[in-house]
């Protein structure tokens, strides 16, 4: 947001997430290039509505499973959502020409070596062999990020109950 971009598009399909982020950006006085968009990247006419109507020009994706015991005790939900969900995305990206699709991944995608990290290499994967199949079109980048502090899902919590509990 402070890039100032003429819109920012914030999908998700947590509505009290997305809620929280709207009004932490109002507070920030972005409010007016906001817009809270409730959508699962599995559901594709959702996306691709949001795509055609919204046309943006940058998509940082970032939804994803990520919680490695439960998605050892879950590997189909971690391939659908990690996995297809990624493709779907990044193939809707290709047809309507997005100019830039960022994969937000993580170091386990590195020599995998849970479900979760297996699913997340495959994204990048599958976004690298977009970007190689059609050069010049949407440029697809991935990122690589470890246990980012604050984060949904951040272990911090976790450690801060432990040691509460005397850990």
């Amino acid at each position: 947001a402070t890039y100032h971009p003429q819109q920012l598009l914030l999908v998700d399909r947590s509505e009290p997430n997305l809620f929280q982020i709207e009004q932490e950006l109002i507070g920030l006085g972005h409010g007016e290039r906001i817009a809270p968009l409730v959508g699962d990247i599995l559901d594709r006419p959702r996306m691709e509505e949001i795509i055609s109507c919204h046309a943006p020009a940058v998509i940082f994706h970032a939804a994803a499973h990520k919680h490695v015991p439960m998605m050892e005790r879950q590997p189909c939900e971690a391939v659908q959502n990690n996995s297809l969900g990624t493709a779907q995305l990044a193939d809707l990206a290709l047809q309507y020409e997005v100019e830039r699709f960022i994969l937000i991944s993580t170091d386990k995608a590195i020599n995998p070596t849970s479900v979760m990290g297996a699913t997340k290499r495959l994204a990048e994967l599958y976004v690298q062999a977009l970007s190689a199949a059609h050069p010049g079109r949407t440029k697809f980048m991935a990122v690589r990020f470890g246990n980012v502090l604050g984060s949904s899902g951040s272990v911090i919590p976790l450690f801060h109950k432990q040691i509460a509990e005397g850990g």
